[in-house]
């Protein structure tokens, strides 16, 4: 027994040990995705609000103390009028401007907040028509549509109301699956909980457009060049990320680009893929209104071109926003360049020579070059064909190649014929020496019958060699110049 109670104590040792380990890891890796923001969050793992009994448990942004002072602050300054000449030193000590950027936050917020009641009404309706949430994909829409039908689904037809929130395909569409769909009636308390959301829902929306038309209002006088490259809204979110304007002009182009990369957004509502270097400036409406394979290299023009406009106006210059517009003027012409067709290619003559025309050469001599390279009676008529007659082949290697009329018997004519001199070819004087002493040889020319002795020239070789080569020749003797005398 005492072992038995040893070994169990020292197994629930054990298990506190691991259930104190696995919560320690647990709370790190909650301590981390924290700070690392929610992107890392998979798009998989969605929180289900249907259990949630109101929208005020899941969603305390519209009733909290920071939203209500910084619209209160908002409603205060839109009704005073500031001007250029008012900011002195740097921009980040003037209180409007530490309202800016705190407005601008509460916006990324207010986002957020919309995405979790959107969630929270598209659970709690599914149960009434749950086709909705994939024929209306767009969240603001989808509470609009939900308030304005509630449990009667019947007021899809004829509504006004319905034809400002979504097209006419989108109204028949559903008006058409509303017929047909599955879903049960909502209880009064469930219904009421839907418009208590809806009505939260539209009203941070306003309360959003409001902050937004507040920046865009007063950015003109914290960064007026800024402002007219990339919009107020974008600029003042740079700003808010680069901790101010003084931060922000210090900031080499290929880091301002990169800011806003890291965007807040809940699990599941991400409406397209996050792409890798791309901050506010890819998405602003500069960049945006490219074709997507131009996009990247925009929005490294337009980086540098808003790290220029904001140097100029942390020291308040040029605040008429000249700079800004220049900017933005080049902005838009390597823009235009960037989309021109390319030029069309012409096929271009050759260019005319330079040099003049060549002097022909003439005289006699030219004249008898041409007749000696020109074409012989022999080559004419082996160049002519006779009409209607199958020609042969002079060569079996070389089919179609014939002698035309050369040497053929029946052309109608008497004689061969006859040998151009001026077309001759020319023989050297060494062979016309030798063919003179060949023809001296053997009889020369004659206008008749020639008859030549074939063994002349033998018995002439033959009588030579028996007179000095024989065996019965003799030396002959040679007389002395004395002897005779």
């Amino acid at each position: 027994d005492g072992l038995t109670g040893t070994t169990l104590a020292l197994s629930h040792i054990v298990v506190s040990f691991l259930q104190m380990s696995l919560a320690d890891e647990l709370l790190a890796d909650l301590e981390e995705g924290e700070k690392g923001g929610l992107e890392d969050i998979p798009e998989e793992m969605e929180v289900d609000y249907s259990g949630a009994e109101s929208v005020s448990s899941i969603a305390k942004l519209r009733n909290s103390k920071q939203f209500s002072e910084i619209m209160d602050k908002i409603a205060i300054y839109v009704e005073k009028q500031r001007k250029n000449s008012e900011v002195s030193g740097p921009v980040e000590a003037d209180p409007e401007y530490k309202l800016i950027v705190a407005a601008n936050n509460l916006t990324v917020e207010i986002e957020n907040e919309l995405n979790i009641i959107h969630k929270f009404v598209r659970d709690k309706y599914s149960k009434r028509f749950p086709e909705l949430e994939s024929l209306v994909p767009n969240s603001l829409d989808y509470v609009r549509t939900v308030k304005e039908l509630g449990n009667n689904l019947d007021k899809c037809k004829n509504n006004e109301n319905l034809q400002q929130i979504l097209t006419n395909a989108t109204i028949m569409v559903v008006s058409v699956t509303a017929s047909t769909t599955q879903g049960t009636m909502l209880g009064e308390d469930e219904l009421k909980r839907l418009e208590e959301a809806c009505d939260m829902a539209l009203e941070l929306n306003q309360s959003k457009h409001r902050i937004y038309e507040y920046v865009e209002s007063r950015m003109s006088f914290i960064a007026p060049n800024l402002s007219v490259i990339v919009g107020a809204s974008t600029a003042a979110k740079i700003m808010g990320i680069a901790g101010g304007l003084t931060n922000l002009s210090k900031m080499p182009a290929c880091n301002l680009m990169l800011l806003g990369t890291q965007k807040r957004t809940l699990s599941g509502f991400s409406s397209t893929a996050v792409l890798p270097h791309t901050g506010y400036i890819y998405h602003c409406d500069v960049v945006q209104t490219l074709p997507p394979d131009l996009r990247r290299k925009a929005a490294r023009l337009v980086s540098a071109k808003c790290t220029l406009a904001s140097r100029v106006d942390s020291f308040h210059e040029s605040a008429d926003g000249k700079v800004g517009y220049d900017l933005k003027e080049e902005i838009e012409k390597k823009f235009d360049k960037w989309q021109e067709p390319p030029p069309v290619k012409t096929v271009k003559p050759l260019p005319a020579p330079l040099d003049g025309q060549r002097k022909k050469r003439g005289g006699r001599r030219y004249r008898k070059m041409k007749e000696r390279l020109g074409l012989t009676e022999i080559r004419k008529h082996a160049n002519r064909m006779t009409f209607a007659e199958i020609e042969d082949d002079a060569y079996q290697e070389d089919l179609g190649f014939s002698l035309g009329q050369l040497g053929k018997s029946g052309s109608g004519r008497v004689r061969q014929a006859q040998v151009n001199e001026a077309t001759k070819a020319r023989i050297s004087k060494s062979l016309q020496r030798k063919l003179q002493k060949q023809n001296m040889t053997y009889g020369g020319r004659s206008t008749g019958l020639e008859i030549v002795n074939p063994h002349a020239a033998e018995k002439k070789v033959a009588e030579a060699n028996q007179k000095y080569f024989s065996n019965m020749a003799e030396f002959l003797k040679v007389k002395k110049e004395g002897e005779g005398k």
